[in-house]
């Protein structure tokens, strides 16, 4: 019996953090506690510690990795299918941070464990004044001086901060010393993996007293210490009613669109597409499906289902796909 698809929007799988705080709650209504550590939410999941699930219509229920299992070529696309094979290649989050986060380093493919690294780039949807994000070095290091650095708590020095706001975006390729400071409220987009290097912590410690695990010596192997300014990614926020590139990589695509009474159609067949409302609202038709999206809210469109059309009076939105 073939399966009939349609745009899917799943349950969020909410994660509380030592550095989470409230705004995921306050602005996005998502979970049902507002004083949780809700530090991120995983909207689009297809691994073991965190799987999407299907909100509404006939597959209600259903895990991304079900849906995959039932036609991977229809929900992947073409493409992506024969490239990774029945394993949904990206993973979607919602990050805040009330208090600054690890530096922290991820591996590539090729020196991860799992096998599969993780590359990523960052979209600011809030960001409270004087928050800053940590990216790259600010002065040539080698790794010998690193190893000391860590050893005398003196790496924040060569770290580079930027202070940022809304609509500040940032590509984070694997091998890339990061760190999301306290006070920012950010969309993730990123390789299907979950595995990260936690290089200095402030010596903060748990809600059990605990210092958290550090990994210094795995942080030391994978570390790009080469000193680039390529990370900050720039479109032109005036521009409207067609998409922007934002970020084109191997590993994923991803578009800026600001719609002001107008409307745009999904019309790609070779991969999935997926809608992140990051500001105001659209609603969306078009085969087999229809509903609304508000700022906070993702949208999954099977490549199966091109031709579906949003429509909006005012909104901006994240497009990506591979």
């Amino acid at each position: 019996m073939q399966t009939t698809f349609y745009p899917f929007t799943f349950q969020p799988v909410l994660k509380e953090k030592i550095w989470g705080g409230q705004k995921l709650h306050s602005l996005f209504q998502k979970g049902d506690n507002a004083r949780a550590k809700m530090g991120e939410s995983w909207e689009i999941a297809d691994l073991p510690e965190g799987q999407s699930i299907v909100k509404s219509g006939s597959l209600k229920g259903k895990s991304l990795h079900e849906l995959i299992e039932l036609n991977a070529e229809d929900l992947l696309g073409s493409k992506v299918y024969e490239r990774f094979g029945k394993n949904f290649p990206l993973l979607i989050k919602f990050i805040d941070a009330t208090q600054d986060l690890s530096i922290q380093v991820h591996p590539t493919d090729e020196t991860s464990p799992t096998g599969t690294g993780k590359t990523e780039m960052w979209y600011i949807m809030q960001a409270d004044p004087g928050a800053l994000l940590t990216v790259g070095f600010n002065q040539k290091i080698t790794k010998e001086e690193y190893d000391e650095r860590i050893k005398n708590l003196s790496i924040e020095e060569v770290m580079d901060t930027h202070e940022v706001q809304e609509g500040d975006s940032f590509f984070i390729n694997a091998g890339r010393i990061h760190a999301i400071g306290g006070g920012v409220l950010l969309a993730e987009i990123q390789q299907t993996s979950d595995v990260t290097y936690r290089v200095y912590d402030y010596n903060r410690k748990d809600d059990s007293g605990n210092l958290r695990d550090l990994h210094v010596e795995e942080s030391r192997e994978v570390l790009d210490f080469e000193l680039t300014q390529d990370f900050k990614l720039h479109y032109d926020r005036k521009s409207s009613n067609s998409p922007q590139v934002l970020k084109h990589h191997k590993y994923f695509k991803t578009d800026w669109l600001k719609l002001e009474n107008s409307s745009y159609e999904i019309a790609r067949t070779d991969s999935f597409t997926i809608l992140i409302a990051v500001s105001g609202g659209f609603s969306y038709e078009g085969s087999g499906g229809n509903g609304t999206l508000q700022a906070g809210q993702t949208l999954l469109i099977p490549a199966a289902n091109s031709g579906v059309k949003i429509v909006s009076d005012s909104c901006e939105l994240l497009e990506v796909y591979l």
